[in-house]
């Protein structure tokens, strides 16, 4: 539940409403770590959910073993995900791939990310109560030493080293970006029904911006002279400034001009039915989901940044430094992640592949024809 303190932002309590104290104490070491509000809030769900075992199993937090992990890991890999019972009943059904998109609806239950993410957590939990001598002697999270030894004197211009993954550990397999293709997209935008989403899509995939980031633009976050919205960064929590084409800007002043300025202080996206308030992410998702419903698509907001990515990184007059300093990314190797090609890219040049007649096999004139046919066969 939501915390009274700015300490505290989130806290878990028990079936009495009491708060749970051992876990309050680590959330608040990990935001005087600078972890973000966000980030504490997901620590506090998947405390809740370790809590929950443990209250079922009857076993305190600070007597829990690797059972205790193992049945919380065998839950998470058999329940169904109550985020994913939010369907249509006409929709594809979870796990399959969209014949439109090639994209992968989500899965009934829960990703092996997310058991990766919980087990983590718990993990420096533990870590945290073991450090000052409080809880189990041992970590009930096994934990792999190879890959410690694997990071820990590792040079970032080295090859990755394979490890193998600690006990109870899933496969989680790693995820390539997804870009809207061009005749996709401009079904689309075609499809969104008044100026605010026209122009919010076009900033989007204009500046390459995560959802959130774009969400919280001011009227003095807009620089119309160099063509740049000011947005505070998800990572580093500073104010950075993104690119915006000039249509994207002709879009947002058509905007600001049928919807009028906002207050000062408060964000240009807003709603626009009953009384005036920010437009918050839940409503910017369902936007977009409302029209790639009725196209037979799962585009996701997401999903936007990747098209600005990979359009930018494809662009043969841009360079991938370039790339990732527009995408803000840390480490290039990221940014590389948008320069993979994709098969739909490959229509055209497999067409003319298989157009094309097939081609005798030649051997250097250098080697003898009675050898290659003594070798190779006659013919």
């Amino acid at each position: 539940m939501a915390g009274s303190s700015p300490s505290l932002p989130w806290l878990v309590v028990d079936s009495a409403e009491r708060e749970v104290k051992p876990v309050s104490s680590f959330l608040r070491d990990r935001l005087l770590s600078d972890v973000s509000p966000l980030t504490c809030r997901s620590y506090a769900f998947d405390l809740l959910r370790w809590s929950r075992v443990l209250w079922l199993l009857d076993v305190g937090w600070a007597q829990a073993t690797e059972a205790e992990t193992a049945a919380m890991v065998g839950w998470l890999r058999t329940a169904r995900n109550p985020q994913r019972q939010r369907r249509r009943a006409d929709g594809f059904p979870a796990g399959t791939v969209n014949p439109k998109t090639g994209k992968r609806t989500p899965a009934a239950g829960y990703s092996p990310a997310t058991i990766a993410h919980a087990l983590t957590v718990v993990h420096g939990f533990y870590d945290f109560h073991i450090h000052f001598g409080r809880g189990p002697v041992l970590n009930p999270v096994p934990d792999s030493s190879a890959r410690r030894a694997a990071l820990a004197h590792r040079s970032p211009i080295e090859a990755p080293v394979r490890f193998r993954r600690a006990r109870l550990r899933p496969k989680v397999s790693a995820r390539q970006p997804r870009a809207i293709p061009d005749q996709q997209w401009d079904e689309l935008f075609d499809r969104m029904r008044c100026t605010r989403d026209r122009a919010l899509l076009s900033c989007y995939v204009d500046s390459g911006a995560r959802a959130s980031e774009l969400l919280g633009l001011l009227l003095t976050d807009i620089d119309w002279q160099k063509g740049q919205l000011w947005v505070i960064s998800k990572g580093t929590r500073e104010r950075q400034p993104v690119p915006v084409s000039p249509t994207g800007l002709a879009y947002l002043a058509a905007y600001l001009e049928e919807a009028g300025l906002p207050e000062d202080g408060q964000p240009v996206w807003r709603t626009r039915r009953g009384e005036v308030r920010p437009l918050t992410y839940w409503a910017a998702r369902r936007i977009l989901q409302r029209s790639t419903e009725q196209l037979g698509m799962n585009w996701t907001l997401h999903d936007l940044r990747h098209t600005a990515a990979t359009r930018m990184a494809r662009d043969p007059a841009m360079t991938l430094a370039e790339v990732q300093t527009i995408l803000r990314h840390t480490h290039i190797t990221t940014t590389h992640l948008y320069t993979v090609v994709a098969l739909d890219d490959l229509v055209d040049k497999l067409a003319e592949h298989y157009s094309r007649p097939q081609q005798p096999t030649t051997w250097s004139q250098q080697y003898n024809a009675e050898d290659i046919a003594v070798v190779f066969g006659a013919g």
